[in-house]
């Protein structure tokens, strides 16, 4: 009869062995130009993630374990910082880092409603969603066309003494202006939060986004840099800041015993907070309103598995961004959006912006791509200040436009992205980039 060890490795190498007859074959399918789909991201995995995701299975603890803490510490380690936590999604990570800042913990510092939060409208509108969700006031700048990202020089114009932090994506993995916007906190006393969720492995002056400033947020969704189906995480090197943040997570508790630990506060019965009796058990004891916004150990052990695979990640986004952007500056119906000098990205996708007198719309361009089997994706929410979400807020009140967003609404007019993820080869993108060239006459 077999060991319970035996039996597992058994299963084990049976879903290695699933792997190679099922999912191995559909990944190395040979591509068929026109009939074949191009999606602009996918999931680029092998036997490691299925084999880690049922060994976390066997052990059936299903909540944050064994897994999330090494996938945090293995993702800390990779960025050079302090601490991460692992959550449950991208957008829970962005409600996260903004929640932190608003604790009583941080004195005056503290983000309070009312309290503005410099940002831009050209993007996802999870980054700007928990700043006008706890009632502080987003103040929008514009973008230049050229990175997609904020326009550092008229984030002067949207300071008022009601200014507590700046809240910002680097676009499709290109890094923002990192200096000149970390200078400006650093002039009035601000905090920076890095929406790091598209740019993962993204260096710029030769340090990884996300840990210039004062929080980073990563999401684990599967079009992301890496996947683990949902997921995200929020990382820093401020002490304080970790354990807020911890806090909110874990329901707004101030103990930090994890899941299925006790007392290792050391105090669960010995101290006395707020008007609490003295003794009352600290497990249950909130500093914070909170929430649970923990991942599962099972997305966590994919996770693990992926971040061994990343940096090779990060290398072919590389890879693929420049085989695009060879085959494509020379159009001049077209503008394709490129870094800084300083900037190292790990691209996310292939932004063009279709010019005025090109003859086509970017509309034009997005069907003619898709009728080819390219799957196209506008820059997010192009302008969020435009869409239904808005309706009820007044500006001036709910949220300030600090500058014309006239390049912003060229981006959500005009500009739209193909896909350029670790597993396309060049058959794919070859085939994306002769789509792209027919429509214009090249």
């Amino acid at each position: 009869m077999m060991t319970a060890e035996e039996l597992k490795a058994e299963i084990l190498a049976k879903t290695a062995e699933y792997y190679r007859m099922v999912e191995a074959p559909k990944q190395a399918a040979a591509f068929e130009p026109g009939k074949s789909r191009v999606n602009y991201a996918g999931r680029v995995f092998d036997e490691k993630e299925m084999v880690n995701l049922v060994d976390s299975a066997l052990e059936f603890w299903l909540t944050y374990g064994r897994w999330s803490r090494q996938f945090e510490e293995g993702l800390a380690k990779y960025l050079g910082t302090r601490f991460c936590l692992l959550v449950n999604s991208g957008s829970s990570a962005n409600l996260l880092a903004f929640a932190t800042l608003t604790s009583p913990l941080l004195g005056a510092r503290r983000v309070n409603r009312g309290d503005e939060v410099i940002t831009v409208a050209a993007g996802f509108p999870t980054t700007v969603a928990p700043v006008v969700q706890y009632g502080a006031v987003p103040v929008f700048v514009d973008v230049e066309l050229e990175t997609a990202n904020v326009d550092a020089a008229q984030l002067e114009a949207a300071w008022s003494p009601r200014t507590k932090a700046v809240m910002l994506a680097h676009t499709l993995g290109n890094p923002f202006n990192v200096k000149a916007v970390k200078a400006f906190c650093e002039k009035h006393g601000l905090w920076l939060v890095e929406d790091n969720c598209d740019a993962l492995g993204s260096k710029y002056d030769g340090k990884f986004t996300g840990t210039w400033g004062d929080i980073g947020t990563s999401s684990f969704y599967p079009p992301h840099h890496m996947t683990m189906g949902e997921g995200g995480a929020v990382y820093t090197a401020d002490p304080l800041l970790h354990k807020i943040a911890l806090s909110i997570r874990d329901w707004g508790r101030d103990c930090w015993c994890p899941s299925g630990k006790d007392n290792t506060c050391g105090c669960r019965f010995t101290k006395q907070f707020g008007k609490l009796p003295v003794g009352y058990d600290h497990k249950y004891v909130y500093s914070h309103f909170g929430y649970n916004l923990k991942a599962t150990d099972m997305q966590a052990a994919v996770g693990c598995a992926q971040l061994e695979k990343f940096p090779g990640f990060v290398e072919k986004r590389k890879a693929n961004y420049a085989r695009l952007y060879e085959g494509l500056k020379d159009l001049p119906q077209l503008s394709v959006f490129r870094p800084y000098p300083e900037s190292d990205p790990s691209w996310f996708g292939f932004l063009m912006t279709v010019s005025k007198d090109a003859g086509f719309t970017r509309n034009d361009l997005g069907k003619h791509l898709e009728a080819r089997n390219v799957q196209t994706r506008n820059l997010f929410a192009g302008n969020v200040t435009k869409h239904p979400c808005f309706a009820d807020l007044a500006e001036g009140r709910d949220y300030r436009v600090a500058t014309p967003l006239v390049n912003t609404d060229v981006i959500m007019n005009d500009a739209l992205w193909i896909g350029l993820y670790p597993g396309m080869g060049d058959a794919k993108l070859d085939y994306m980039l002769q789509c792209v060239r027919d429509m214009c006459g090249m």
